[in-house]
């Protein structure tokens, strides 16, 4: 079986009975049940028109379930509609699934869980191991979002770049980049490389939507993708940017980025996703760490920070500071984030990293007693178990120092 075949033809099938009147729950099981006739069948006899095929069998499928269900009985007229046999329009609606599975009543874990179902055409299975969870879960979660999608009567119009209606409503586009970002920051694990697979999805979308925002995804996408490979030790230790070996960085990704990038600023409709690309350019652009044009990177904070108004940006402003004008510069500059970012209740401050960039520029200040505290500090505080080593690396080094 070509499953790469039948991975990029899932979609399209779906979209097609979305758009033919079929709710989605009941689109993506019909869709699921003439996947399992075609492992079935197509290894003996191969059909000349595979998406035919699969829109036959799928619609078929639908109509069946629609009979069976008492529930559904005012759909049984469909029967009447179903198109004569023939060749199948080269039309390509997956852009309909992209904003229907980001559906504002969906979560985000939700979200992505349908996009990379209905879109990627990743098995439950995949999607529970990616996401390091029973596939009974995942399944009830993506039952659920389904269940929630057809429960609003989403009737999606066929879609493309430029049209304006359901699709193209102010705050769509940015909700489906959002979830395509938390698929890409999921990164790899299982048998499932969600890092490529978001990269993919977002190549489909930026060949389908023409959108700045969309091309900025996929160059910060592709310009984070070139970096991979040196950001673990091969024990597994994370290695921080500026020790990474930049001679292993991907730069056919990072020419492609860069163009990417450049093509969509030149359109100057600047959203968030073409800033911190811009962000991620000028780091790729350093053949050395020292080289890194600091200044620059303040100044496309600065833009960020207005664009999004997030205590994160202005967290990494501050490092960016204290890395362009000295990190006392850098400190003020998050003292001031400390004092506009504490929790309502006044107990500290919130941002997960906000303790270990503190550690940071304290050591560069040349204070390692407060550094090494504040990195033990961060450490246990730490998302991840392989940050929370590095930190803790981090601070017997500076005690080591201290006690020589």
């Amino acid at each position: 079986m070509n499953e790469a075949l039948l991975r990029r033809l899932t979609p399209s099938v779906l979209a097609v009975l979305v758009r033919r009147g079929a709710d989605f729950a009941a689109a993506e099981d019909a869709v699921q049940d003439a996947l399992v006739e075609a492992v079935r069948g197509w290894p003996a006899d191969p059909p000349r028109d595979p998406k035919g095929w699969l829109i036959t069998v799928a619609w078929r499928k639908f109509l069946d379930a629609t009979r069976a269900d008492a529930a559904r009985r005012r759909r049984e007229d469909l029967v009447d509609e179903e198109p004569p046999p023939g060749p199948v329009p080269a039309v390509d609606d997956t852009l309909q699934l992209y904003f229907l599975c980001a559906h504002p009543s969906l979560t985000p874990s939700s979200a992505v869980a349908l996009t990379l179902r209905a879109v990627g055409g990743l098995t439950t299975r995949q999607i529970a191991q990616a996401y390091l969870v029973p596939e009974a879960t995942m399944a009830q979660r993506i039952s659920r979002a389904k269940r929630t999608v057809s429960g609003e009567g989403v009737s999606p119009a066929p879609a493309r770049p430029g049209a304006r209606g359901r699709f193209d409503r102010p705050g769509d586009v940015a909700t489906v980049l959002r979830v395509l970002y938390l698929v890409f920051n999921e990164g790899y694990s299982g048998d499932v490389d969600l890092a490529a697979e978001a990269i993919r999805l977002t190549r489909q979308l930026a060949a389908q939507f023409d959108h700045p925002e969309v091309a900025g995804l996929l160059a910060l996408m592709l310009l984070h993708h070139a970096r991979r490979a040196t950001r673990t030790a091969p024990d597994g230790s994370l290695v921080p940017l500026a020790e990474q070996d930049r001679a292993r960085w991907d730069t056919t990704l990072i020419a492609e980025g860069v163009e990417i990038l450049q093509a969509a600023l030149a359109r100057d409709r600047l959203g968030e996703f073409q800033a911190q690309a811009a962000i991620a350019a000028l780091h790729a652009d350093a053949a050395t760490a020292e080289e890194t044009d600091w200044v620059q990177i303040v100044e496309w904070y600065d833009e960020l920070a207005r664009l999004t108004d997030s205590p994160v940006v202005r967290l990494n402003r501050a490092v960016a500071v204290g890395e362009a004008d000295g990190p006392r510069a850098g400190l003020a500059a998050l003292a001031a984030l400390g004092a506009s970012s504490t929790s309502s209740s006044g107990k500290g401050n919130p941002l997960p990293r906000h303790t270990a960039v503190a550690a940071y520029l304290h050591e560069r200040d040349g204070d390692l007693a407060t550094a090494a505290r504040l990195y033990a500090e961060a450490a246990r505080k730490a998302p991840s178990l392989a940050e929370r080593d590095y930190l803790m690396r981090q601070a017997a080094r500076l005690n080591t120092r201290r006690a020589r």
